[in-house]
């Protein structure tokens, strides 16, 4: 059985400013969600979840992942809630807790795809790629994958100059405190 606890909910709103009891179920993010097929708990699940105070489910969910935070969810909801913000937060507390998950590869992409921004403001691939694949020790699979990719235009072989890259890394500073 259940039991209702709304703490996590409240810890939420308090952290991202969305009131999870705001959704009553209209399944229009996940109705809407492209990539609803790779997800374990549909998004209008994940928000129940919340609701019912279910932490470590939601969590622990692969949903959190897969999302592409397109903002397809949030812009159909009829009580304006950010549920890509959710999912972000969510992504976050999941990072944080060092703890399982479904995919060992996820935190470290997630590190290297976050250092990649923090360096250069914006993810390079290809440096994101071999940073990922120096610390899976995984250096030649997907090498095919990669090519083609490059061969197609898909992959730049020098990052983008971004401006004011210095105010991206202090945001990231003032994020995690360094």
């Amino acid at each position: 059985m259940v039991v209702p606890d709304n703490a996590f909910a409240r810890q939420l709103k308090t952290e991202t400013g969305e009131d999870v009891f705001r959704c009553f179920q209209c399944l229009k993010c996940s109705t809407g969600c492209p990539l609803t097929d790779a997800m374990d708990i549909l998004p209008h699940q994940l928000i129940k979840a919340m609701q019912l105070g279910l932490k470590e489910e939601t969590i622990s969910s692969s949903t959190i992942w897969v999302c592409a935070s397109c903002l397809t969810c949030s812009v159909r909801c009829p009580n304006k809630i950010d549920i890509a913000r959710l999912m972000d937060r969510l992504r976050q507390l999941a990072y944080a807790r060092k703890g399982r998950f479904g995919d060992e590869l996820v935190p470290l992409f997630h590190e290297a795809f976050l250092n990649s921004i923090r360096r250069r403001g914006r993810v390079y691939e290809i440096g994101m790629l071999m940073s990922l694949k120096l610390k899976t020790k995984q250096l030649f699979k997907d090498m095919g994958l990669g090519w083609e990719m490059f061969r197609r235009g898909k992959l730049r072989l020098l990052p983008s100059r971004v401006k004011k890259r210095a105010e991206i890394r202090a945001m990231f500073n003032k994020c995690t405190g360094a």
